[in-house]
This record gives C-alpha cells, structure tokens and sequence, in this order.
C-alpha cells in the first residue's frame, strides 16, 4: 500500500490545480500552442501536431535528465519538507512583532467590507510573491554561490514543461524558504490589520491571479514553442519566448528576463529583454551536448563541491581581512602603549 501512496505523493503535482504543470493547465497550453502554430504560423494541423510533439525535444539527453531530477527532487521533498520552516510559524512570529511595534492598532481595517479584503489580501499577496521571485531569481544569477546551484536550471538544452523542476535541491529549499517568508508576511500583516476575514479569491484552490497565469499558457514558458506577445504587452507579463530568451547562451541575453509572471520588474530594474524568434536561439550553459552534461553526478554533486569551494574562498578571504585588522589594531595598542 505505501508503494500506492508513495507513487500519488510523487506525481501529485499533476492533479494539484496549484501548481503550473496541473494537467489541466498541460492540455490548455498543448491547445493553445496549437492555435499559435495553425493560426499564426500557417502550419496544417498536422505539422502542428509534429511540432509540439517533437521527439527531437521530448526524447532529447536533456529531456531525460528533466524526469530524472524531476523524480528525485520530488522524492528528496517529500522527506525535507516536513524539517522546513513553515508560514504559519513565519505568520505567528511578524503577528507578535507587530503587537509589540503598535504602528497600527488591531483590526483596524476590520469593518472594510470583506470583499475588498479578499481582493486586497489576494492582489497583495500575488504582487509580493512575484516580486520576491524576481529578486531570488536575479540573486540566483548575480551570487556565484547561488549561480553553482542555479545553473543546474540553465544546463537545459532543451525546455520541456518539467524543466521547471530541473533544479538542485539547494536551490529548492532557498525558493521554498522565500515563498514560507511571502505568505508569511501576507498572513501576519493582513490577519493584524483586517481580522479574520482574510482570505483569497480562488478558482479550484489557486490564486485567481496565478489560475489565470497558469490557463493562459505557463508551461509554455519551458517549451519549444516562443509564443510572443505584442511589444507593449512584454512590458507587463513575461511572454514565453521571452523565457526562453532568459535560457539562450548569447550573451546579449544574459541576465535579462528573471520575472516569474510579471515583466513589470525586469522593466523597472534594467533586465528586460523582448522576445525574438526563438528558432534562431541555442539554449543552455555553452550550447553544447556534451556527454557528460546532462549526467546526475554533473547536476547534483559538481554544484555542490563548487559551494564548497565558494565557501572555502570566502573563508581565506575573510581570515585575511580579519588577521591584517588584528595586526592593525595591535600595532595602534602598542602605540599607545609607547605614548
């Protein structure tokens, strides 16, 4: 029987309308891309069905490395998880810190009536997650600590909608970290100012505003197919193509494109990039197939002896600073001392 229940907790995700790869949203997305292709790109039904369905893609080394660490990671999460820090523990702790700031009195807000702190609390909350997504996301890229575990992500070759999971285990405790903190802080804040009638507007469970993310498209974002969006509209929302664009290896499109849902940050903060024919793009770390690159050795243990080196370095580093500051402070003692 724990064989049955091991199997559902792993592949959960797929009936979950949470998350992006609910099957749901898979088969919205596989009508939509074909909609692109027919529509758009003047393809007959047929070539359309080859296209989204390329075995150049899905049967590709790095296509199977996705459902190799897709598995693991999830069988490696169902045991961390439980040791993690949870919102609610992140929620009773601000809770408490703001009784004892008093900024605001309590529930002052509680008379709003409780649609508008639905869709407040629903909108905050949305706008928070996001934006932390990108900055953890632009980290990601900018701390070489951080870059040994994210470029697990980036050693994709290919992009199928479970590269989203092709990820190293760090680098999952770190997002999980962040999105216990959001929530965290959404709830603690919300519940002091509004009372109990704090909720989110929802469609099958999910953020109305993430359900609506996910219905339009998502998983396209880690696929072959660059949907774009017109020019002005790639200065709101992340286009898949876009994304895609975030995986080339051009350097022009390095850094650029870390928004999750919105582009609104990338705009704000200088990394924005708009979409380009992604058929001309080569994706990965050097565009390279090699051997040895899509191995799980390369995805799980090379980033961690690169962290470790990290670390090392920055400990010399540091040792160094502090012997030259403790040289320096004896030296001014015994000159003192002489005085």
């Amino acid at each position: 029987m724990w064989v049955f229940d091991l199997f559902y907790d792993v592949f959960e995700h797929f009936s979950d309308p949470k998350k992006r790869v609910f099957i749901g949203y898979v088969f919205i997305s596989i009508g939509i891309a074909f909609l692109w292709l027919i529509v758009l790109k003047k393809l007959s039904v047929r070539q359309a069905f080859w296209k989204v369905f390329d075995k150049k893609v899905f049967f590709s080394r790095s296509s199977k490395s996705d459902y190799s660490v897709f598995l693991i990671n999830r069988i490696f999460t169902l045991f961390i998880s439980p040791l993690l820090i949870t919102q609610m523990a992140i929620a009773t702790v601000i809770f408490h810190l703001l009784h004892k700031i008093e900024l605001f009195d309590i529930n002052i807000f509680s008379n709003l009536s409780k649609i508008w702190i639905i869709l407040f609390f629903t909108i905050f909350i949305f706008i928070l997650d996001d934006v932390t997504k990108y900055f953890v996301h632009r980290w990601m890229h900018k701390w070489p600590i951080l870059w040994s575990l994210h470029k697990v992500h980036h050693s994709a070759t290919k992009l199928t909608p479970l590269t989203i999971y092709r990820t190293h285990p760090l680098e999952g405790i770190v997002f999980s970290l962040r999105g216990a903190f959001t929530q965290g802080v959404s709830i603690s804040i919300f519940v002091y100012l509004f009372g109990n009638g704090v909720d989110l507007m929802t469609v099958l469970g999910a953020n109305i505003f993430i359900f609506t993310f996910n219905v339009a498209g998502s998983n396209l974002r880690h696929s072959h197919i660059g949907i774009r969006y017109w020019g002005w509209l790639e200065y709101v929302f992340i286009s898949p193509a876009q994304h895609q664009l975030h995986h080339s290896i051009d350097e022009a499109h390095h850094d650029k494109n870390f928004g999750a849902s919105l582009a609104i940050w990338d705009w704000l903060f200088g990394s924005l990039h708009h979409s380009t024919d992604v058929e001309s793009l080569t994706l990965g770390l050097d565009g390279a197939e090699h051997d040895g690159s899509h191995s799980l050795r390369t995805l799980y243990i090379t980033p961690l002896k690169e962290v470790i080196l990290h670390l090392l370095n920055n400990f010399k580093i540091a040792k160094k600073y502090i012997f030259k500051f403790g040289i320096y402070i004896q030296n001014k003692f015994f000159a003192l001392v002489k005085q």
